[in-house]
C-alpha cells in the first residue's frame, strides 16, 4: 500500500476514537460543511493543518455532503529550506496545493510591531481569504484544535484582561460571503502528535522567530491547567464549555 493511503488508512482505522469521530461530530454539531460548498483547506507546514487535509479529503470522498475542496499554502516569506520541507510533506501526503508567495515577514516588521502576532494573524487571515475567494470558495478551513481553544480563552484573560475564545465557524467582516471553519476544533493536540509519530511524519515549527520567543505563554497556560487539574479534574470541560456563555 502507497504510504499516503497508509496514513489515509490510519485516521479511519487506528485513531478512528480520537480523531475521526471527533472530526466528524464537529461537523456535525456545528454545521461546518453544507452541500455545494466550496472550502479552501489552509496548510501551514505544521501537523494540525497536515491532519486537516486529511480529514477533510477523507470526508469528501467518503461522506454524504457533496462539496468541493482546494488546497492553499500562504508563504509569508519563509526561507528556501522551511518551503522545501512543505513541498516534501504536501507529496507525502499526496495533496496537490496551490502556493502563494507574500511579504508579511517583511511588511508586519515584526521586530518592531507593538502587536505583531495579533498584526500578522490579521494580515495572514485576509490574504488566505482572498486567495480562497478568488478561487471560488466560500469558505477557509484552519487547523485549530481544542487545546488552541483552551490556551486562546486562558491567554485573553491573563494577557488582554478579556473573556474571549476561537469559535468552530466564524463569518468574515470583511470578505462578503466568507467563513472560517475549525473542523479539529474537539481534537486533542496530544492526539494530534501520536497520529504524525505513528506515521512517522515530521514538519516545521513556527517560522516566525517572534512567535517562537512567545511561545512560552501557550505552554505556560498549558502548565497552568496541569496544575488546576489537580484541584478540579474537570478544568479543560469547564474552560471549554465556557464559550457557550460569552
Amino acid at each position: 500500500m502507497e504510504r499516503y493511503k497508509e496514513i489515509e488508512r490510519s485516521i479511519i482505522k487506528k485513531f478512528r476514537p480520537a480523531i475521526w469521530s471527533k472530526f466528524m461530530r464537529a461537523i456535525k454539531d456545528y454545521n461546518l460543511i453544507s452541500p455545494g460548498d466550496k472550502i479552501a483547506v489552509c496548510i501551514s507546514g505544521g501537523k494540525d493543518s497536515a491532519l486537516l487535509a486529511k480529514c477533510m479529503e477523507e470526508v469528501q470522498k467518503h461522506g454524504n455532503v457533496k462539496f468541493e475542496l482546494e488546497y492553499i499554502v500562504m508563504d509569508p516569506g519563509y526561507t528556501k529550506e522551511i518551503l522545501d520541507k512543505i513541498k516534501e510533506n504536501l507529496k507525502i501526503l499526496n495533496i496537490d496545493a496551490h502556493i502563494f508567495r507574500t511579504e508579511i515577514f517583511k511588511i508586519a516588521d515584526i521586530s518592531k510591531a507593538k502587536s505583531p502576532c495579533f498584526l500578522c494573524a490579521r494580515m495572514r487571515r485576509g490574504h488566505l481569504y482572498n486567495y480562497a475567494k478568488n478561487l471560488g470558495c466560500n469558505k477557509i478551513a484552519l487547523g485549530h484544535h481544542y487545546d488552541d481553544v483552551l490556551a486562546t480563552i486562558l491567554l485573553n484573560l491573563t494577557y488582554n484582561g478579556s473573556f474571549g475564545a476561537m469559535r468552530p465557524k466564524l463569518h468574515s467582516d470583511h470578505f462578503v460571503g466568507m467563513e472560517l471553519i475549525r473542523p479539529l476544533f474537539l481534537v486533542r493536540e496530544d492526539d494530534i502528535i501520536e497520529w504524525a509519530r505513528y506515521n512517522d511524519l515530521t514538519f516545521i515549527g513556527c517560522a516566525c522567530s517572534v512567535t517562537r520567543k512567545s511561545s512560552g505563554k501557550r505552554l505556560l497556560m498549558k502548565n497552568m491547567i496541569e496544575d488546576l487539574k489537580k484541584y478540579n479534574p474537570d478544568i479543560e470541560k469547564s474552560l471549554f464549555s465556557s464559550i457557550n456563555n460569552i
